[in-house]
C-alpha cells in the first residue's frame, strides 16, 4: 500500500486494520473467502480505466481489442468449468444476475395482469432475498410463490408440495438454490416437475458454485437444468461479481445477454471480468478439487462438534460448506448475541433466521457459519474441530471471549492466510 500510505493516510490506516483483523481472526461467514494475489492484481489493473458497453466484437466504444480478449477468455473458462455452452460474465453480482434472468424469461406485471410466476425456496427455509421475499422490488414486478422443507430435522425438501404448487400456479421458472440450506438438492426432481408444467429450471448456485466446479457436489446441468446463476466469490474464490450460465439453449442465452446489457447494466467492470478469468483459471487447476472436498469435510467436523454439545442444527447437520445453528432454542442466546460474543473472540459468523423463525431477522434465533475461508488458510479437520469447540465454549459462556481470542490468534498463526493470497 505504498502509494495509498503516501497519498491518503486515513484510508491506509483503515485498510491496514482490516488486514490485521483478517490475519488474526477466523472468517466463518460461508459467503466469504480470500482471493489470490493474482485476482487482486487483476482487480487493480488498467482494465479499471476502460468503458466497454456491449459484448466482444460488438462494443459501442473503440479501443476494445484487449477487453474483448479478456472477456472471451473468461467466458471460455467459465463454460469449461461448469460444462455450459454459453456464459455471461458481466453481471455485477448475484442479485443483478438473478434479476436479469427474471426479466429475460418473464413478462412483468401490468395494470391489467400480474407478472409471471417464479417458484422458489422460502427465505426462512434457506432461500435468498432475490427468490421472492416481499421486501424486494422484484415482488412488485413478478409473482413469487414458495416451497420449503418437509422435515426441518433432516432438511428434506417437500417435493410433493413443490409439485402441487407448480401444478396449481404454473410458474414460468422453477428456481432451486439457497443461501442458508445445509443439504443437497435433488435436481432431477426439479427438472421432472418443471417439464410437467412447462417451466424453465434455474439454479442459483451462488453459494456452492466452487464446490460444483471442484467436483465435490453434483452439477445441476448434469440433471438437465437450463440455467445457472452464481456469484463469482464465495466458494468459487474469485472477485465479487456475478455470472449467468446457459447449458445449451442459444435462444435463452441471447435473451439473457440483452437483459444484462442494455436491459439492466451499463458498462461492465472489465477489471472484475479480468479477475474472474484469473479465478476461473485457478478453479480449473486440479488442486481446486482437493480444496472443494476439504471445505465439505471441514464443515462436517464442525457440525459434529455442535451436535455433540446438543446444539440443534437446522437439517441435523450439513452436506455442503455451511451450518445453521439454533442458538436461541439450544442456549437461550439470540443470533445477534451469539454473533457479538464470537466477534469478540475473533470468530466471524452471521446471525441468521432458522426455519419458521418466530424472531425478527435482525435478531433471529440462529447463526450461520461455514468453512470456505478457513479451508483456504489450510485448516483441516483437526483445526476445524478446535475452532468449533472454542465456539461452543464461548457460546455456553464457559470461556470468555478474551481467552478465546488468544486461542483463535494461535490457530490463525498456525494456519496463516497463504502468501499467494495476501
Amino acid at each position: 500500500m505504498r502509494n495509498i500510505k503516501q497519498q491518503d493516510a486515513a484510508v491506509a490506516e483503515i485498510l491496514a486494520a482490516e488486514d490485521v483483523r483478517q490475519a488474526e481472526g477466523l472468517e466463518l461467514i460461508p459467503s466469504e473467502n480470500y482471493v489470490s494475489r493474482a485476482v487482486m492484481e487483476a482487480l487493480g489493473s488498467s482494465m479499471t480505466n476502460k468503458y466497454s458497453e456491449g459484448y466482444p466484437g460488438k462494443r459501442y466504444y473503440g479501443g476494445q481489442e484487449n477487453t474483448d480478449a479478456i472477456e472471451r477468455l473468461a467466458i471460455s473458462r467459465a463454460c469449461e468449468l461448469f460444462g455450459a455452452k454459453y456464459a455471461n460474465v458481466q453481471p455485477l453480482s448475484g442479485a443483478p444476475a438473478n434479476i436479469a434472468t427474471y426479466f429475460a424469461l418473464l413478462e412483468p406485471a401490468t395494470a391489467d395482469k400480474p407478472g409471471d410466476t417464479v417458484l422458489g425456496m422460502d427465505l426462512s427455509h434457506g432461500g435468498h432475498l432475490t427468490h421472492g421475499h416481499p421486501v424486494t422490488a422484484m415482488t412488485k414486478v413478478f409473482n413469487f410463490v414458495r416451497y420449503g422443507m418437509k422435515d426441518v430435522a433432516t432438511g428434506e425438501i417437500d417435493y410433493d408440495e413443490l409439485r402441487e404448487i407448480a401444478l396449481r400456479e404454473r410458474p414460468k421458472i422453477i428456481l432451486a438454490g439457497f443461501s442458508a440450506y445445509p443439504r443437497n438438492l435433488e435436481y432431477e426432481k426439479f427438472v421432472e416437475i418443471a417439464r410437467e408444467v412447462g417451466a424453465i429450471t434455474v439454479m442459483d448456485a451462488a453459494h456452492i458454485a466452487g464446490l460444483i466446479a471442484g467436483g465435490a457436489l453434483p452439477s445441476p446441468f448434469d440433471a438437465g437444468f437450463d440455467i445457472m446463476t452464481t456469484t463469482t466469490h464465495k466458494t468459487l474464490r474469485g472477485p465479487r461479481g456475478g455470472m449467468i450460465l446457459v447449458r445449451e439453449d442459444e435462444a435463452l442465452a441471447e435473451k439473457i445477454n440483452k437483459q444484462v446489457f442494455p436491459g439492466l447494466q451499463g458498462g461492465p467492470h472489465m477489471n472484475t471480468i479480468a479477475a474472474k478469468a484469473v479465478a476461473f483459471g485457478e478453479a480449473l487447476d486440479p488442486s481446486f478439487a482437493d480444496y472443494a472436498e476439504q471445505v465439505i469435510a471441514n464443515a462436517s467436523v464442525m457440525a459434529d462438534v455442535f451436535t455433540e454439545h446438543q446444539i440443534r442444527l437446522i437439517t441435523g447437520g450439513t452436506s455442503n460448506h455451511l451450518i445453521v445453528a439454533d442458538v436461541y432454542g439450544s442456549l437461550g442466546l439470540t443470533g445477534q448475541e451469539a454473533e457479538t460474543l464470537l466477534d469478540a473472540a475473533g470468530i466471524t459468523v452471521n446471525k441468521n433466521v432458522i426455519a419458521d423463525d418466530t424472531r425478527k431477522p435482525l435478531d433471529p434465533s440462529g447463526i450461520r457459519f461455514g468453512t470456505p475461508a478457513i479451508t483456504t488458510r489450510g485448516c483441516t479437520e483437526d483445526a476445524c474441530r478446535r475452532v468449533a469447540e472454542t465456539m461452543v465454549l464461548v457460546l455456553k459462556k464457559e470461556m470468555t471471549p478474551e481467552t478465546a481470542r488468544e486461542v483463535i490468534k494461535e490457530l490463525a498463526l498456525e494456519h496463516p492466510i497463504p502468501e499467494s493470497f495476501i
